[in-house]
C-alpha cells in the first residue's frame, strides 16, 4: 500500500466565495429595504436591523462550516483520493487518528508480551467507534466535491478489522474454552501465527491511519506512531549515570530502598 500526500490551499478561490456570499446577502438585504421603504421610517429601521443580524449570523456559520478549507490528495491500496477538508472532516478524521494511534491497532505487540484476548477486544471496540458515527448519522455529511474522509473508515471496517476479527475470535474463544486452554495462551498452537498477522494488519492500518491524520491537518502523524528512542534503545547500550548514589524514579523519589515487588510490607 502506497502512502503519498499533495497538499493545496485554495486561498483565492475561498476569497472570491466569500466576496460573492457576501455580495449576495447585501444585495438581498438592499432589495428587502428598498422594497419596505413606502412603509415608513420607523419600520424600515426594525426590518434592515433584523436582516442584518439574520445575515450576520447566517454569514459567521456558513464562514465556520467552510473555513480553511484545504485540499488533500492520498494514494491508498492503490487508488488515488481527494479530500476538500472543512473544519468538520479534520475533526472527524482528528478524532479517529487518535482512537487508532492509542491501541494495539498501531502500538506493537511483542512476542510474549501482551494479552491475545485484549488485544482482540481492542481491535472489537475499535471497530465499534468506526462504525457508530456512520450508523447513527452523527457523521459529517460527504462532501459536495471530492471523497469523505468515512470512506478510509469503510476500509479499515470491511476491509482489514472485520476479516481479522471473523477469522481469530471463534479460534481463540475454541481454544480458551478446551480444556488444554487451561494453561493459558502461551500454549495456545496458533499464539505466534496469531501474532504474526497481527503484524501484517497493523502495517495496514498504518497507512489509513496516518492518512487521517493528514486530513486532520498533523503536521507529522507518523511521529505519534513511531516508538520512542527510550523504549527500542538495547539497555546494555543505555548511558548510566558517572556519579553513584540511590536510584530515583522519573519523578525524583528514592526507589533504590523500594520493597521488591509482592512485599506486603
Amino acid at each position: 500500500m502506497a502512502a503519498g500526500s499533495t497538499w493545496r490551499t485554495g486561498s483565492g478561490a475561498r476569497i472570491a466565495a466569500r466576496a460573492v456570499l457576501a455580495g449576495v446577502i447585501g444585495a438581498v438585504v438592499g432589495v428587502a429595504a428598498y422594497a419596505i421603504s413606502q412603509t415608513g421610517g420607523q419600520l424600515l429601521s426594525v426590518t434592515v436591523g433584523a436582516l442584518a443580524g439574520v445575515a450576520a449570523v447566517l454569514g459567521a456559520h456558513l464562514y465556520r462550516r467552510s473555513a480553511q478549507l484545504t485540499e488533500v490528495q492520498l494514494s491508498l491500496a492503490g487508488n488515488v483520493l481527494t479530500f476538500t477538508a472543512n473544519t468538520d472532516m479534520r475533526q472527524a478524521a482528528l478524532r479517529m487518528f487518535f482512537q487508532a494511534a492509542t491501541r494495539v491497532a498501531t502500538r506493537p505487540l511483542e512476542d510474549g508480551t501482551g494479552n491475545l484476548r485484549e488485544a482482540l477486544t481492542s481491535l472489537k471496540n475499535l471497530f465499534d467507534l468506526y462504525r457508530e458515527p456512520i450508523e447513527s448519522g452523527a457523521a459529517p455529511p460527504p462532501p459536495l466535491r471530492g471523497d469523505s474522509v468515512h470512506e478510509i473508515v469503510l476500509d479499515v471496517l470491511n476491509f482489514e478489522l472485520a476479516p481479522f476479527l471473523s477469522r481469530w475470535h471463534p479460534r481463540l474463544r475454541d481454544w480458551e474454552e478446551s480444556e488444554e486452554g487451561a494453561n493459558g495462551e502461551a500454549a495456545w498452537p496458533e499464539n505466534a501465527v496469531f501474532r504474526q498477522e497481527l503484524r501484517e494488519l497493523q502495517l495496514r492500518l498504518r497507512e489509513y491511519v496516518i492518512a487521517l491524520g493528514k486530513i486532520a491537518g498533523l503536521r507529522d502523524p507518523e511521529r505519534h506512531l513511531r516508538r520512542s528512542d527510550r523504549h527500542t534503545q538495547d539497555p546494555a547500550n543505555r548511558p548510566t549515570s558517572p556519579i553513584p548514589g540511590p536510584q530515583r524514579s522519573e519523578t525524583g523519589h528514592d526507589v533504590s530502598s523500594s520493597p521488591p515487588r509482592g512485599d506486603a510490607s
